[in-house]
């Protein structure tokens, strides 16, 4: 009884050591292949993020503005060449101005004119003129004394738009550089109409001028009432 009893023991205590060193392979494949795509979904979820992350970054950059900006010193410069055209003496530029002294004072000379109101209205011309020639002059010294800041403005815009984070940046560059060229266009179209007006002025005191000798030779060679002929005893 006490043998079987032992043989019984034996066989239950091998049993359980059979239990404990039992391998699946199959399922220990499938096991190994279900954590290989969950790290596999893990990695492309963090490269995912990583991908966000940087669209963020690219995005605020891109929207970043321009840390500089040359509008001030384009103001200044525009409102100075704005002043001394608004300071143009005698006839501005304006049309009804224009035309009421070209009504006036470059009418053609007439009769009804005295020869006081003719010679007034040279010296009023002339002073057109050299009026005219001195706001084109000091027009075309502002001009020239722009250019300085210009080159300043130039240099800095270029600068940032090579230095640019971002497409905005870029952008918000190169629409200044546009601002500083029609700037600088703005200044050459005043020169010219201050030099084109001075030049009009004097084009019109010379046709005024000839136009009023006309008037003065034809006074001279017509003969004056009352005038008689007599002889005159210039020895005796």
């Amino acid at each position: 009884m006490a043998v079987k009893i032992l043989a019984v023991s034996l066989l239950a205590a091998g049993s359980a050591r059979a239990q404990w060193v039992v391998f699946d392979p199959n399922n220990y494949v499938q096991n190994v292949l279900t954590a290989a795509r969950e790290l596999q979904q893990i990695n492309n979820q963090i490269t995912s993020l990583q991908n966000e992350a940087q669209m963020l970054v690219n995005q605020a950059k891109n929207l970043a503005s321009l840390p500089y900006s040359s509008l001030q010193q384009l103001k200044a410069s525009i409102q100075r060449t704005q002043q001394l055209l608004a300071q143009a003496q005698r006839i501005a530029y304006d049309v009804q101005q224009i035309d009421r002294a070209f009504a006036i004072s470059y009418a053609p000379a007439t009769s009804s004119h005295s020869n006081a109101a003719l010679i007034a209205g040279a010296h009023g011309r002339w002073q057109n003129s050299v009026a005219a020639f001195q706001d084109a002059l000091r027009v075309q010294a502002g001009v020239v004394g722009n250019l300085d800041t210009n080159r300043i403005q130039t240099s800095a815009l270029v600068s940032s738009s090579q230095n640019a984070s971002g497409a905005l940046q870029a952008t918000q560059a190169g629409n200044q550089i546009l601002a500083l060229q029609a700037q600088q266009l703005a200044d050459l179209t005043a020169a010219v109409a201050a030099q084109g007006r001075a030049q009009s002025l004097e084009s019109a005191q010379r046709a005024a001028a000839q136009d009023q000798g006309r008037e003065q030779l034809r006074r001279f060679l017509t003969p004056r009432q009352g005038y008689q002929s007599s002889n005159v005893q210039m020895f005796h």
